[in-house]
């Protein structure tokens, strides 16, 4: 008996030991991966918007060009932090933070990292690389291989059916 009772927890231990080790992978023994979504919070500036921001402005004009900020800390009335934020399966997260600084409520000095142009953004988060563009026409060539379609019969050209007579659509 107390061989048996041995067997059985090794038995219990290694299948709870694989059941850890399952849970620490992305898929669910290597074949079906769960769906994870995209994760985008934040303000997104690019080069465009930041080349706008000059001292002097105020705040308004501020927020006219890069919108509400993130974080409007009570603590540090004089700063704007603008934060973005992309957290996608399968890539680094991507993280800028560029902060607006005010003195007596104009723009004094504004700390970005290199910022991407709306186009570099663009790309960056859209998912299909290298779409396809389908062929529209054909070249010449092309249509000169096509087969010649065969001609409608001489009946085909007249309509099939009886003749109708319809009254007039106004009273002439």
């Amino acid at each position: 008996m107390p061989r048996t009772l041995s067997a059985l927890a090794a038995l219990a231990v290694a299948a709870l030991a694989g059941c850890s080790s399952l849970q620490r992978t992305d898929s669910f023994i290597g074949l079906i991966t769960p769906y994870r979504i995209d994760i985008v919070q934040g303000n997104v500036v690019t080069k465009e918007q930041a080349a706008l921001l000059k001292p002097g402005l105020s705040r308004t004009q501020v927020r006219d060009i890069l919108g509400t900020p993130v974080l409007d800390d009570p603590f540090h009335a004089d700063r704007w932090d603008y934060i973005f934020t992309l957290r996608r399966p399968g890539t680094q997260p991507q993280r800028r933070d560029v902060v607006v600084y005010f003195a007596n409520n104009l723009v004094s000095k504004v700390e970005a990292p290199e910022l991407p142009t709306e186009r570099e953004f663009v790309a960056a988060i859209t998912r299909t690389r290298d779409p396809k563009v389908p062929k529209l026409e054909l070249s010449a060539a092309e249509r000169a291989a096509l087969p010649v379609p065969p001609a409608p019969p001489a009946s085909a050209a007249e309509p099939a059916g009886p003749p109708r007579d319809y009254p007039p659509l106004e009273a002439g």
